[in-house]
C-alpha cells in the first residue's frame, strides 16, 4: 500500500477554496495539528467562531479531497475556532459553537448515541490516582455481569486505554465517514490511541481537543451498547465539559486514593458535575491499603477511609475501595485486567462488588425515566 505524505495531504487540501476569505485553505493558514498515522489522517480547520455551522460543507470538502488520495485509510477533520482579541483582554479560543434556539434561547439538550443505553464517566480530580485502571475494570466488570459495554478513551493527550487492554492495531473505516471500534475482552474500544503513533506528543489547543472528541463519540459504529464507560482525562476542563453538555450522562464515577491532597481535588470534580446537573452515582478509594504479600501484614501508605468520609459528607455513595495491588498493575500493563485475569482473586472481586452497585444504579435510573415517559391513551 502506498504511503501518504505530509506533502501530498496539503497538495489536496490546497485545491480547496474558501470562497468567503478568496483563497486556498493552506494558503489562508486554516490548517492545522496535521497527524498521520499508518493511513490514517488527523487534522483541524480554523475558522472565526460565528462561522461555525456554515463552515460544514468545507470541512466535509477538505475530508473528502484527503480520503481519495492513494494510501488513505480514513480522515478526521475537525473545526476548530481562534480568535485574537487586542487591547486588555487576552486572546480568546473556542470551539466552534453549538446551535441554540435562537437569541436568549436555551441550549439544545444533549444528543444521545444511537443503541447506546446508558453513558456513564469516570474521573478524577487529579492524575495519578488509577482512574484508567479503574475505568477498565469497571467496564470488564459490567460486561462479565452480561451487559454489551463499550469504553471510549476520552484522554487526547495521554490515551492509556489501549495498552490497559491489549489492543494494538488501528481501527477499520469501511466508508471513510465512520470508523469502527476496537474489541477485546468481550468489550469494543475507542481511543486517539489508535489514530497517533505512542511516540508522537499530541499537541492541540481546547477547541480541538473538544472537536475530536466530538468525532470520536459520533463518528464510531458503537453498535448497541447497554453502557458505555468514558475514561475522562484529570481534572475539570473541556473533555469533560464536552461530555457532560454534548451527551446525556447517566452519572459520574469519582475515583481518588485517600489522602486529603487527592480528596481536596477530588471534591472539584464533584462541584463540577453538579453543576452541569450530572448526577454522581458514587466514590471509589482506591490505592485503599496495601497486603504485603509475604507476610500478610496490612499497610495503609495513603491514610484510609478518606473517601467514604468524603461521601458521607457530601451525602453521595461510597462504592467501594481497592487495594494497592502488584497484580493490578502487572495484569493492566499486559493487557489483560485483574478482571479478566483472576477474577477470583480479592482485588477483582472488588471491582466486580463495583461495577454490579453502578450498574443497578444505572439500570434504576433508565427505569425512572421510562417511568416519567408521557404515556399515549387512544380512547
Amino acid at each position: 500500500m502506498a504511503t501518504v505524505t505530509e506533502e501530498q495531504i496539503l497538495a489536496a487540501l490546497a485545491a480547496i477554496e474558501d470562497g468567503d476569505q478568496g483563497g486556498d485553505v493552506v494558503g489562508l493558514g486554516m490548517i492545522s495539528g496535521l497527524q498521520i498515522r499508518d493511513g490514517h489522517v488527523a487534522f483541524a480547520i480554523e475558522v472565526a467562531p460565528e462561522e461555525g455551522a456554515a463552515k460544514e460543507p468545507l470541512r466535509q470538502s477538505c475530508e473528502k479531497a484527503v480520503h481519495a488520495l492513494p494510501g488513505v485509510l480514513s480522515v478526521s477533520a475537525v473545526l476548530t475556532a481562534h480568535r485574537e482579541v487586542t487591547g486588555d483582554r487576552v486572546a480568546e479560543t473556542g470551539p466552534v459553537p453549538a446551535p441554540s434556539a435562537g437569541p436568549g434561547g436555551p441550549r439544545p439538550a444533549p444528543q444521545g448515541l444511537p443503541g447506546i443505553t446508558s453513558i456513564v464517566a469516570v474521573a478524577s480530580g487529579k492524575g495519578g490516582v488509577g482512574k484508567s485502571t479503574t475505568a477498565v475494570n469497571l467496564a470488564l466488570g459490567l460486561a462479565a455481569a452480561g451487559r454489551a459495554v463499550g469504553i471510549l478513551d476520552a484522554d487526547i493527550y495521554g490515551p492509556s486505554i489501549p495498552r490497559m487492554l491489549g489492543i494494538g492495531g488501528q481501527p477499520l473505516s469501511p466508508d471513510g465517514s465512520y470508523l469502527l471500534p476496537m474489541q477485546n475482552h468481550g468489550v469494543v474500544c475507542m481511543s486517539m490511541g489508535f489514530l497517533v503513533p505512542d511516540d508522537t506528543a499530541t499537541i492541540w489547543r481546547g477547541p480541538m481537543v473538544m472537536s475530536a472528541l466530538e468525532q470520536l463519540l459520533r463518528d464510531v459504529k458503537w453498535g448497541e451498547l447497554d453502557v458505555l464507560v468514558v475514561d475522562l482525562p484529570p481534572g475539570t476542563g473541556d473533555a469533560h465539559l464536552t461530555m457532560a453538555q454534548r451527551v446525556p450522562l447517566s452519572g459520574a464515577v469519582i475515583v481518588s486514593t485517600p489522602q486529603d491532597v487527592a480528596l481536596a481535588d477530588a471534591r472539584k470534580g464533584i462541584s463540577m458535575f453538579e453543576k452541569v446537573d450530572v448526577p454522581v452515582l458514587g466514590l471509589i478509594e482506591n490505592m485503599s491499603y496495601f497486603v504485603c504479600p509475604h507476610c500478610d501484614e496490612r499497610s495503609e501508605i495513603f491514610s484510609h477511609g478518606g473517601a467514604r468520609r468524603e461521601a458521607e459528607r457530601l451525602g453521595a455513595e461510597f462504592l467501594g475501595e481497592i487495594p494497592i495491588s502488584l497484580g493490578i498493575r502487572e495484569t493492566s500493563d499486559a493487557g489483560t485486567p485483574i478482571v479478566v485475569h483472576d477474577p477470583d482473586c480479592a482485588e477483582a472481586q472488588a471491582f466486580l462488588r463495583i461495577a454490579e452497585r453502578v450498574g443497578e444504579k444505572i439500570a434504576a435510573a433508565e427505569a425512572e425515566s421510562a417511568s416519567q415517559a408521557p404515556r399515549i391513551v387512544v380512547q
